[in-house]
């Protein structure tokens, strides 16, 4: 049996408690768990403290930068040990898992990598009230010991996200990765190690979130910032923890997002998008689709095509190169989104497609099956139109013109992104600026470049992260600001 230890300054350590991890393809037990304590998380705070103390906290952007790509190439030397970490622990198709998750570790600390390295010192002269002049210049420092919070869904490539950048800049973290899927985290902590990072710049405390590692993370008095992805409800709780000593927060959060489909769209080249901003990893990605808002001349047919798209689609093992489809990552889950499922139907949904779980046999008739669902004949009044549902399920609603679209798209309390389908490019810029979110597409989804900004308004969360954008979070500057004497034109000089 697999037993999964905490990291703390440059070591394994077990505690007194631990967990199962239970695979959520057939219930069978993937892993014991370790779970922190507060002796364990004061370990790493004080860990993390003593490298920004120590030579980490000295260490030059190239060298910085050097670790970063050690890092990502430690990443693909152990592919295959990241890969089987992550299909065991969220049981999703092992190519999406290959294509998805793992190759955007490696891609991340690459990219921190040569963002740190790019970036100059902002310098520039001012004039002073006293006809002198000035040179100010700002230095970044790192933001200090920063606890790294990621969710269950894309838990590798969410947490290289964050932690690339937090490294890049000089900071120590200590990570806590969701209890559904804590072992990526360890693989990850044995890779930093070899590739030579000094002890305790990255501890790992596994955990759950109230009482348990997360709120003794979170509400330690050690730590400099809290970067965090998952539920909004859960966001609004670290902000609460970390009023008191006013810490600095990175959110990205829930979200319930839109696609608008016009009726001049290509039909082909948009139901294959929404099918894939609707069902991927099951629906659980926070930029997936839940709302799909479509103009009446092309209703019927985007209906019929989504529905297809769904049929289309297989459960089954990761490894079966005949399915396509994954389960979602626990059976409390399934539970919420059947929930939600019984409550459309309550409200009047037409379940055009799915609506259930599927019927599967032998072992995995014991894992966290759902199928992928439909509904029409909803209006954004209905509570599954407003609730994020984290599942493979979207309303489709008609609509005829252009502003109406555009106020049913943003009649929301998330902001996090949207999609526009339109060959009208005028209308796709148009309406795209239009969307209050974050993040807004014309005629493609999950298209990204690691140097824009991600994040979202609202319930959907806090800061921006990506490029230089992170930099932002991730450091805190210092203006000096330095006096200059002397003429300052021709005439004062002869």
């Amino acid at each position: 049996m697999t037993v999964l230890r905490n990291h703390v300054g440059g070591r394994f350590v077990e505690s007194g408690r631990t967990f199962d991890k239970t695979s959520p393809v057939d219930g069978t037990t993937v892993a014991v768990v370790h779970e922190a304590d507060a002796v364990i998380v004061d370990a790493a705070v004080a860990a993390a403290r003593r490298a920004l103390n120590g030579r980490w906290g000295t260490s030059s952007v190239a060298d910085r930068a050097a670790l970063l790509r050690r890092i990502a190439d430690g990443i693909e030397a152990r592919f295959e040990d990241l890969l089987a970490a992550e299909v065991g622990d969220t049981g999703k198709p092992v190519e999406l898992a290959r294509r998805l998750d793992v190759a955007r570790a490696a891609q991340n600390f690459r990219s921190f990598a040569d963002t740190i390295s790019a970036k100059g010192l902002d310098a520039f002269l001012t004039d002073t009230p006293d006809g002198g002049r000035a040179l100010n210049y700002a230095v970044r420092k790192p933001l200090g010991v920063v606890a790294v919070i990621v969710p269950w869904n894309l838990p590798l490539l969410l947490l290289t996200w964050k932690v690339a950048p937090a490294l890049a800049c000089g900071n120590a973290v200590v990570v806590k990765p969701s209890e559904e899927t804590p072992s990526s985290a360890t693989v990850l902590a044995e890779i930093i190690a070899e590739a030579g990072a000094p002890d305790g710049v990255f501890n790992l405390v596994h955990g759950f979130g109230a009482g348990s590692a997360g709120e003794l993370l979170t509400s330690h008095a050690g730590i400099d910032g809290v970067t965090f992805t998952g539920e909004s409800r859960t966001g609004s709780a670290i902000m609460k923890a970390v009023a008191p000593r006013v810490r600095p927060v990175s959110f990205e959060l829930g979200g319930k997002n839109a696609a608008l489909v016009f009726d001049d769209c290509d039909l082909d080249r948009t139901i294959e998008g929404l099918s894939r901003s609707v069902f991927t990893n099951t629906g659980q990605v926070c930029l997936c689709t839940e709302r799909v808002y479509v103009q009446r001349g092309v209703y019927d047919e985007v209906v019929s095509g989504l529905v297809e798209a769904a049929e289309r689609l297989r459960p089954g093992r990761p490894e079966d190169p005949a399915a396509n489809f994954g389960p979602l990552i626990s059976q409390t889950h399934r539970r919420k989104v059947m929930s939600y499922q019984a409550l459309a139907v309550e409200q009047g949904a037409k379940v055009v497609t799915g609506g259930g779980a599927p019927a599967l046999d032998g072992d995995l008739a014991a894992g966290a099956w759902i199928e992928p669902t439909l509904w029409t004949g909803l209006d954004n009044a209905a509570a599954v139109m407003r609730e994020e549902v984290f599942g493979p399920v979207a309303g489709i609603v008609p609509f005829d013109g252009e502003e109406e679209a555009i106020a049913l798209a943003n009649d929301t309390e998330y902001g996090l992104a949207a999609a526009v389908w339109t060959s009208d490019l005028d209308r796709g810029h148009r309406v795209a600026q239009r969307m209050d979110v974050g993040m807004a597409w014309v005629n493609a989804w999950y298209l990204r470049d690691l140097r824009s900004p991600f994040g979202g308004f609202g319930l959907s969360g806090v800061g921006r992260e990506g490029g230089e954008h992170s930099l932002h979070f991730y450091t805190s500057p210092t203006n000096v600001c330095v006096g200059l004497t002397g003429p300052w034109s021709a005439e004062e000089a002869s």
